[in-house]
């Protein structure tokens, strides 16, 4: 079977966040860095060229692929940061109705500026989505 593309690697993050261009998105993804790090304590690691991680936790779907990938993380994209969270977790509709302007998909949170949203939700949201890959993966 295949390795997973996307596996954490001994990058710098410092040296990732310098690449970013814009100054704003810069301190934003920073700002996230710490967010992350202060409700996983775990420390960000580069997953791939272009994921910010935190943690890591095993995975085997009922197909035998199986792998690892961090609990959480963030990328800085051409328009979004996109955001990595659990699918589906308690509290996660009523949090991001309070969150402030952003868009989802499946696992994925997108917010153009961390000025539009409330961190406070925000940190509220990863807390959340780290008890539930924790429950659901040990």
């Amino acid at each position: 079977m295949a390795e997973n593309k996307t596996q954490a690697t001994k990058a710098s993050v410092a040296s990732y966040f310098a690449a970013i261009e814009d100054k704003t998105r810069r301190e934003d993804c920073e700002a996230l860095s710490r967010l992350m790090t202060k409700v996983t304590k775990q420390p960000a690691t580069m997953w791939g060229t272009g994921i910010v991680g935190f943690g890591s936790y095993h995975y085997k779907y009922d197909s035998g692929r199986e792998g690892d990938m961090c609990v959480v993380g963030f990328s800085s994209r051409k328009g979004d940061i996109s955001v990595y969270l659990v699918g589906d977790f308690p509290r996660r509709e009523e949090l991001l109705a309070k969150l402030g302007k952003h868009k989802t998909a499946k696992a994925c949170l997108y917010i153009r500026r961390l000025g539009d949203v409330d961190t406070k939700v925000l940190e509220q949201l990863v807390a959340a989505s780290v008890a539930e890959r924790k429950r659901l993966h040990g």
